[in-house]
């Protein structure tokens, strides 16, 4: 990530703590590149050997606390107003810093409900609360979630930007697919199709190889987050992809679906077009309704109801997730009301985050009718970032 998106990020992040009367948010790490936080992808951009403390507070001021050995490095970032190195101990600076700007509210990296905001290991926890030992700051620390939350939630332009180039270049691949698929080959053969592309592109996967891309041909297809098999496409059934790629450091994530004509067909079955039509109009339905300050439970319950009206079982995970520097990204997400989303469906969702929505239906015979599309929230309401994909890719022999 370049230094004007880390730049744009830590001045966001100021704004964030002012908006949610945080004083501090303390990013505590010692060994980043083997034990890393996902945050230091946003804010520093340079990994630590020794124990290091990344402040910023709401007053708009910046401080790295770092070993003395790797000073120069933070200080060629320019990201950081001040630079303090140490040499035998992070306690006397860190406290001392602490004691002179007095803050009241002080978050640390841990969350119940996202990974990307509990980069904090039990470990460094217990060390930093010897560090704090007999100061009175340990009562005042909080978790970081909303901070992080809002921070990799809201896009800044230059990463809105990116994240649209990528989407672009993933539909082109799509379109090559398109011309590629012919009965008799197999999900592997399609994948390496994919996987050549991408590579001779300069592009890397959004998500490990062993399933990026996904494919899935026919009836009783691999689960979702399984790898192509040898089986092959068939005609008279349907095939989908789920693929994205990591482009400039952010992410893309998107699926269509074909279904593969018959020698004496024209046009899908009945079956096969009712199944598509209501994935597709179920995710427009979505996104008639999305918009800031809505929540991730209700926009699940549109699709997920209109599906299950329409004779189909409901779909086995959640309607759609943040995307940016991973491909699951965020906090809040398009997510039911289940135990394992945590808290997560019921966040408000925020302007300037993106996010898929991806239902999926069986149709019995012919295989599996999916599709996934990325959406980023405006002030209003939200707007595709994705070409939707709106008639069933039809395939001749």
């Amino acid at each position: 990530m370049n230094n004007l998106i880390f730049k744009e990020k830590i001045d966001q992040a100021i704004s964030i703590l002012e908006e949610k009367d945080i004083d501090m948010w303390v990013t505590f790490v010692r060994e980043s590149s083997i034990n890393h936080d996902a945050v230091l992808d946003m804010i520093v951009g340079v990994n630590s050997t020794w124990q290091a403390a990344f402040i910023i507070n709401k007053d708009g001021d910046t401080t790295a606390i770092i070993g003395d050995m790797e000073e120069e490095n933070f200080k060629k970032t320019g990201l950081y107003k001040n630079i303090i190195g140490y040499l035998k101990s992070i306690r006397e600076p860190f406290v001392e810093y602490l004691k002179k700007k007095d803050p009241k509210k002080i978050a640390i990296n841990y969350s119940k409900n996202s990974v990307l905001a509990d980069g904090l290991t039990y470990g460094m926890y217990q060390i930093l609360l010897d560090h704090l030992e007999g100061t009175g700051f340990s009562e005042r620390l909080i978790s970081s979630e909303e901070i992080i939350s809002a921070l990799r939630g809201r896009k800044s332009s230059t990463e809105m930007n990116i994240m649209k180039e990528a989407v672009d270049e993933t539909l082109k691949i799509f379109d090559q697919v398109t011309g590629f698929l012919k009965p008799g080959m197999t999900e592997i053969e399609v994948a390496d199709f994919v996987r050549k592309l991408t590579v001779e592109k300069g592009f890397e996967y959004g998500w490990e190889e062993t399933h990026c891309p996904a494919v899935f041909a026919g009836p009783n297809p691999n689960g979702p987050h399984m790898g192509p098999s040898d089986k092959k496409i068939e005609k008279g059934t349907l095939v989908n992809m789920d693929f994205g790629i990591l482009f400039k450091g952010y992410c893309s994530d998107l699926q269509r679906t074909w279904y593969i004509l018959n020698d004496d067909e024209e046009k899908a079955p009945e079956p096969v077009q009712k199944g598509f039509e209501v994935i597709r109009d179920a995710i427009q339905k979505v996104a008639n309704k999305l918009k800031p300050g809505v929540k991730g439970v209700d926009m699940d319950s549109i699709a997920r109801s209109y599906i299950i009206e329409n004779g189909y079982p409901e779909y086995p995970h959640g309607l759609g997730h943040q995307v940016g520097k991973t491909v699951h990204d965020g906090v809040a997400g398009l997510f039911p009301s289940w135990e394992r989303y945590g808290n997560s469906p019921f966040m408000d969702l925020e302007e300037g985050q993106v996010f898929t929505i991806e239902p999926r239906l069986p149709v019995e015979g012919f295989g599996v009718s999916t599709l996934e599309e990325e959406i980023y929230l405006t002030k209003d309401g939200c707007e595709f970032i994705s070409k939707p994909q709106k008639e069933l890719i039809l395939i001749k022999s």
